[in-house]
C-alpha cells in the first residue's frame, strides 16, 4: 500500500491498521485509487474497511463536487467498481452522484430527494443552491433541523437569484462568468425542476 513499506504487515489491532488506511487514502495518487480501496477492503474486518472507506470517499468527493472537469466522474467509476458489493458503500456513492448531479444543474428526481438518507439531506441542505431542492427540503426533510435549514438557505437563494437582481448581473455584471451565470440562473426559474441548463 502506498505509504507503507512493501514488507511491513498490516498491524494486528483494528485502530492501528484504521489509522494506517486512513494515512494511505489521504496520499493516494489517483492511479492507485482502485488497488488501495480493494486491499482496505480485503481487511477482515469489514465495519474498519468499510469506515475507512466512507471516509476516504467523503473527503475525496466533497473536494471534487464543485470542480467543473471530470475528475468527480473519473472518481465515481473508479470507487463504483471497488465496492459494488457492499451496500452502503454503494448507497452513498449514489447520494454524492446525486448531490453531483443537483450541483452542476442536471436531472434529479423529487423521490430520489426524498427518500435519501438522512445524511444526504443534511449535505444537501448546506451545499445546493437549487430552490426547488431546497423547497422540496423544506417541506419534506426528515429531520427538523434540515428542514430549517433548507428553509433559512431557500429564503436566502431566492434572495440572491430575485429576477431584477439577475436581470442587473446579466447586464452589468463585472467578469463575463458572472454575466453568464446570472443569465443562467435567470432562465432556470422558469423551467420544471430537475430540468438542466440548455
Amino acid at each position: 500500500m502506498a505509504g507503507r513499506n512493501a514488507h511491513e504487515r498490516p498491524a494486528p489491532d483494528e485502530h492501528q491498521r484504521f489509522a494506517q488506511y486512513l494515512r494511505d487514502l489521504a496520499i493516494l495518487r489517483a492511479a492507485e485509487e482502485a488497488d488501495l480501496v480493494a486491499g482496505v477492503l480485503r481487511d477482515p474486518d469489514q465495519a474498519m474497511a468499510q469506515s475507512a472507506v466512507v471516509r476516504h470517499l467523503d473527503h475525496r468527493a466533497a473536494s471534487l463536487l464543485p470542480l467543473p472537469d471530470e475528475r468527480f466522474e473519473d472518481c465515481a467509476h473508479t470507487m463504483a467498481g471497488q465496492i459494488s458489493e457492499l451496500d452502503f458503500l454503494t448507497r452513498r456513492l449514489h447520494e454524492w452522484t446525486l448531490l453531483r448531479s443537483i450541483t452542476m444543474g442536471g436531472r434529479w428526481a423529487a423521490e430520489e430527494v426524498t427518500t435519501a438518507s438522512d445524511w444526504f439531506q443534511r449535505n444537501a441542505v448546506e451545499t445546493v443552491t437549487a430552490p426547488a431542492v431546497l423547497a422540496l427540503l423544506t417541506g419534506t426533510g426528515r429531520t427538523r433541523r434540515a428542514r430549517a435549514t433548507a428553509h433559512r438557505r431557500r429564503n436566502a437563494v431566492e434572495t440572491m437569484t430575485a429576477p431584477a437582481v439577475l436581470a442587473l448581473l446579466t447586464g452589468t455584471g463585472r467578469t463575463r462568468r458572472a454575466r453568464a451565470t446570472a443569465h443562467r440562473r435567470l432562465r432556470r426559474r422558469d423551467r420544471p425542476p430537475g430540468w438542466p441548463d440548455p
